[in-house]
């Protein structure tokens, strides 16, 4: 027995790779991950910084005004004020110490910490965003489907031609139409803004005001804020209902020309089994991926749909930040950006370890 159990099988191969650790393969694939994520997330502190230090403009003249440019005493002290007297390398590593304390640093134009900024204008775009990517993972993850199981019939080149006509259409064309039509023309939708003014907004909790209207037990608010998010939401999801569609048709007829799929149909299993435990699960790692990256573009790139209809979120502080220079904010805006792509890679790295044991023993 003594012989057997040091052969070197594959379960005593296990049990001593797992010995040698002291972990979970698991277990160290997410502490891999995560220690990558925080050497990532210094990076984009550097390179935010860096960058927005070379934009060409200066924030005294956007801030000041030509007029005030003219008293150097005024000048000297804005500058001093906002620690833009000190040299590049002196800026950053306050900056730096101030991001490790959670002070992002304070607004030039609203004259209050960018961190509080961005606790109201965050959870604006995250409602928006985050009802856009639910709306797109069911209709396209469905819409994909169907055309795989039906391909090269008429509902396939249909939904094709679609996601087509999706991917290419310009979202803030879009928009601008879906503003013109619904609410100017037909009046079927709610203005702009994120709730009716006469409501006003729920007692703040979240910052979604469909979820805080909800805990409040407001269903008026809740009613309004929903109509206010349907129309914008739905001019987000199209472009990435599209994207959805094309990845999961492909993914799903790669893995339809699998033996063990084959196999399975010929052990006469039902139709609906082999659709979701053995084709679904194997396409849902491109799936995943693109789903990951697609909600990260919707949280970074609602700028023009939340000028349109006028949604208080992070792309209008961006854009109001960025034509006054207001260096702070631009960081502020540009480490939360990258802070949330590197979250979601996390969120999907695990995924891809849930779901495929192959990627974590790897």
């Amino acid at each position: 027995m003594e012989g057997v159990s040091g052969s070197g099988g594959p379960g005593s191969v296990g049990t001593a790779r797992r010995s040698r650790t002291g972990r979970h393969p698991l277990a160290r694939f997410l502490l891999k991950r995560i220690l990558i994520a925080v050497l990532l997330a210094w990076g984009i502190t550097l390179v935010t910084f860096v960058l927005t230090n070379l934009v060409p403009g200066d924030p005294v003249a956007a801030n000041l005004g030509q007029r005030a440019l003219g008293d150097p005493a005024i000048v000297a002290q804005w500058r001093s004020e906002h620690g833009l007297d000190q040299p590049l390398p002196q800026q950053y590593l306050i900056h730096l110490g101030g991001i490790l304390q959670g002070d992002l640093g304070t607004s030039q134009q609203s004259h209050r910490p960018v961190s509080q900024d961005l606790a109201e204008a965050v959870p604006a775009t995250l409602e928006l965003a985050g009802a856009a990517i639910v709306v797109s993972l069911v209709l396209g993850v469905a819409f994909g489907v169907i055309a795989a199981l039906r391909r090269d019939r008429l509902s396939d080149h249909v939904l094709r031609v679609l996601s087509l006509i999706g991917i290419s259409v310009p979202t803030f064309w879009l928009a601008l139409v879906a503003f013109y039509v619904f609410f100017y023309r037909l009046q079927i939708t709610p203005g702009s803004g994120r709730v009716d003014a006469a409501l006003g907004a729920p007692p703040a909790v979240t910052g979604l005001h469909t979820v805080d209207a909800l805990l409040a037990g407001r269903w008026d608010i809740f009613t309004s804020a929903a109509g206010h998010l349907v129309t914008p939401a739905l001019v987000l999801a199209l472009y990435t209902i599209g994207l959805l569609t094309r990845f999961t048709r492909s993914a799903v007829l790669e893995v339809l020309g699998h033996d063990y799929v084959r196999a399975a149909r010929a052990k006469g299993l039902p139709g609906r089994t082999i659709l979701f435990r053995y084709v679904l699960r194997s396409a849902l790692v491109p799936i995943i991926t693109v789903a990951g990256l697609a909600f990260g573009s919707l949280l970074s790139g609602t700028v023009l749909v939340e000028a349109i209809f006028a949604w208080p979120g992070v792309g209008q502080y961006a854009y109001k930040s960025a034509t006054t220079l207001d260096l702070p904010a631009v960081m502020g805006v540009g480490l939360v950006v990258g802070v949330v792509y590197l979250v979601i890679n996390l969120v999907v790295d695990v995924l891809y370890g849930v779901i495929d044991p192959r990627v974590r023993l790897q």
